[in-house]
């Protein structure tokens, strides 16, 4: 497996085959799916085997830098869940109207055991830094629910600013986008 890169707390690796029950446990908490587009419901697991492990190993394929990162505690050695990094088109809200298909999109989605640590931040911070500074990133975009205030704050701490209020009929929830560009 190969590590993406190393903050002092954690390790963003690719994921694998044995990511499965990783990515089951992770998707089977309520609590963690709340403010997700599955709404608190959990992932099946042959979902996960047939289509999200897939379509992560493709990015590692297609992309050099872009992707889904298993999040890794050093201390523990511990899956924490994951960070994502990849071009915005493979976003399920992606719009050209909102977004140029040359942006990146940025996420994560952590264990609850692992919240209030300071990881998400860490994390994306770490991304942003490497996106601006080695693979020509331009503008990153975040998407969270309005009242997701826990992500919406790691998002200003990590330098993002609100572009866009937007509603989705099809989930029935307000969103936010944030962006942060290069200049």
């Amino acid at each position: 497996m190969k590590v993406f890169l190393e903050t002092e707390r954690l390790i963003l690796r690719q994921f694998t085959e044995k990511d499965a029950e990783n990515l089951f446990e992770l998707d089977s908490d309520p609590d963690v799916l709340r403010f997700t587009t599955n709404l608190g419901q959990p992932t099946p697991y042959i979902v996960i085997q047939t289509q999200i492990l897939p379509e992560y190993f493709a990015y590692y394929e297609k992309y050099d830098g872009y992707g889904c990162w298993a999040a890794i505690e050093k201390s523990s050695k511990a899956f924490i869940g994951w960070f994502l990094f990849r071009p915005i088109i493979h976003a399920s809200y992606f719009n050209p109207k909102l977004a140029n298909s040359t942006d990146v999109e940025i996420g994560y989605r952590l264990r609850k055991a692992s919240w209030g640590k300071g990881y998400a931040t860490e994390g994306v911070k770490a991304l942003i830094f490497k996106g601006l500074s080695e693979l020509g990133t331009k503008r990153i975009l975040a998407c969270a629910f309005a009242v997701n205030t826990a992500s919406i704050r790691v998002m200003e701490k990590a330098g993002l600013k609100l572009k866009e209020r937007l509603f989705s009929e099809e989930i029935a929830q307000e969103a936010v986008l944030y962006e942060l560009n290069k200049s």
